[in-house]
């Protein structure tokens, strides 16, 4: 695995991160299914966009996850997968959970059995609801990494470039040809940015080249389709007017602003370290939007909207730090060591 930072990638998880909080408090919530009695139209019509943070969450992800797996070692692979992500999940759906105990009725409800599913991070494949919606994206995210999981099982991570294009024409055509499972293994409706996140890791790693060039083109021309495709259901559920060439923009600035960052011309933020922001994006995503949406239930309008929005947006920062500081850096090094032994001990047995 390289072990070179790319410290862009750092701020744009935390702006993708940020796009979907404000999304969530600014419009989600009270927009649609009674999750917020709390409007807040100051900011409303320009977070409607903000769902798009999550495509570009995952194409961050096909970026760094190549990258964690360029080694070609599925137990590396494994180990930093489960290391860097069940330990601030774990803390984070135990204090949503606890919050739902204490303010979560009418709306929000959870039970221990619920609870101990969730914990598993495995819920979204067995029917168990979520103890937050977040939690979505992950098990797409999970069946990206168990995809990538396959190919390092049979040794062809360096022909990744060959894969991501088979991958590419697969999905366009189970567009056309709709084969459910085959559309839900391959995970069709956020292939296009997994796909594109992945050669943009190539270009980084060896620089562009005409099919890397043409790979980003059709992603970017097929995510384009697939999300101008959707705006239907999206203004229907919402009931809210969204601008074509906004979602246009919005999705090509990913492609570009990831492309600049694979050529390496990102200037001075190239050279600055954003790694704070890096490490409060996942336990932030994971903590804000059933927590607030129950604070925001719970106080307004005796609080104004104004300080309940901030000052929720606030603390939930704060808790993402304390969630990295006293979870994450405590629990992720005597948790690495201790996967790495118990695979030790496997590989033994199994000689």
């Amino acid at each position: 695995m390289t072990s070179t930072r790319v410290n862009e990638i750092d701020l744009l998880r935390f702006v993708a991160a940020l796009a979907v909080v404000f999304f969530h408090y600014a419009f989600r919530g009270y927009a649609a299914d009674s999750m917020s009695v709390m409007p807040y139209p100051l900011l409303a019509s320009v977070s409607k966009y903000g769902y798009l943070g999550v495509e570009l969450f995952f194409m961050i992800s096909g970026f760094v996850i190549l990258m964690t797996a360029a080694n070609g070692s599925l137990r590396d692979f494994c180990i930093s997968r489960v290391v860097r992500l069940y330990p601030a999940y774990w803390t984070c759906c135990t204090l949503t959970f606890l919050v739902i105990l204490a303010i979560g009725k009418p709306q929000f409800t959870a039970t221990m059995g619920q609870y101990l599913a969730n914990m598993t991070m495995l819920s979204g494949f067995v029917g168990v609801p979520s103890i937050d919606g977040v939690y979505w994206s992950l098990f797409v995210e999970l069946r990206f990494y168990a995809l990538i999981a396959i190919v390092l099982f049979f040794g062809r991570i360096h022909q990744a470039q060959v894969l991501l294009a088979f991958w590419l024409i697969i999905s366009i055509v189970l567009e056309v040809v709709q084969i459910g499972k085959l559309r839900y293994l391959l995970i069709t409706d956020y292939s296009p940015y997994f796909i594109a996140g992945a050669t943009f890791f190539l270009i980084w790693q060896k620089g562009l080249s005409p099919t890397r060039l043409l790979i980003i083109t059709i992603s970017w021309l097929f995510a384009l389709y697939q999300s101008i495709n959707g705006l239907q259901g999206f203004v229907k559920h919402y009931d809210t007017p969204i601008n074509v060439y906004i979602v246009f923009g919005i999705i090509t600035s990913f492609f570009v602003v990831m492309m600049f960052v694979s050529l390496r011309r990102t200037g001075f933020i190239r050279h600055r370290h954003w790694f704070l922001f890096g490490v409060l994006t996942y336990p932030m995503y994971l903590l804000h939007q059933r927590i607030g949406y129950m604070v925001f239930n719970a106080t307004y309008p005796a609080i104004n909207a104004h300080i309940l929005f901030w000052g929720t947006l606030t603390a939930v920062l704060i808790s993402a730090y304390l969630v990295h500081i006293l979870i994450e850096r405590r629990v992720s090094l005597p948790m690495r060591r201790v996967l790495n032994n118990i695979a030790d001990l496997t590989k033994r047995k199994v000689r």
